[in-house]
């Protein structure tokens, strides 16, 4: 039964299921050294992005991200509102990553956090190579 105890309060800093992904099993102390040093850079150039794509589950706290391009992008940045960031080294093409919500941080170590419905997803933006890309999003959750 303690085990058991310890394993639940371990979860609740993130997931008790690792990401896929061996760059985002990083822990949640690195994420938001990470995203103090990051800031939405709202003078770069802007354009709509045609190679990636994003759902996003409130019920399951992510946001699915797929770079639907032929081409490996690196140094991305994914922002949601203009003020919460996880960055991607690397994005294979033709690939897709899961981001749960609890790898987002604002610029003063805040997490990313719908708090079930108080703060809502209202954009999705990718940062790379110095131009800011807005990123066609849609819910994902089916009621």
């Amino acid at each position: 039964m303690f085990c058991l105890a310890a394993i639940l309060l371990a979860g609740c800093e993130g997931s008790l299921i690792p990401n896929n992904d061996p760059a985002l099993r990083k822990t949640q102390v690195s994420f938001k050294a990470d995203a103090t040093k990051r800031q939405y850079e709202a003078d770069a150039p802007k354009s709509f992005a045609t190679d990636f794509r994003a759902d996003y589950a409130l019920s399951y706290r992510q946001v699915e991200i797929a770079n639907i391009s032929s081409e490996d992008r690196t140094n991305v940045e994914v922002w949601i509102n203009q003020k919460y960031v996880v960055f991607l080294d690397n994005f294979d093409a033709k690939s897709g990553k899961s981001l749960p919500f609890h790898l987002f941080y604002d610029a003063q170590g805040n997490r990313f956090d719908t708090d079930w419905g108080k703060n809502a997803i209202q954009s999705i933006d990718i940062y790379r190579d110095g131009t800011m890309y807005s990123v066609t999003n849609h819910v994902a959750d089916l009621r």
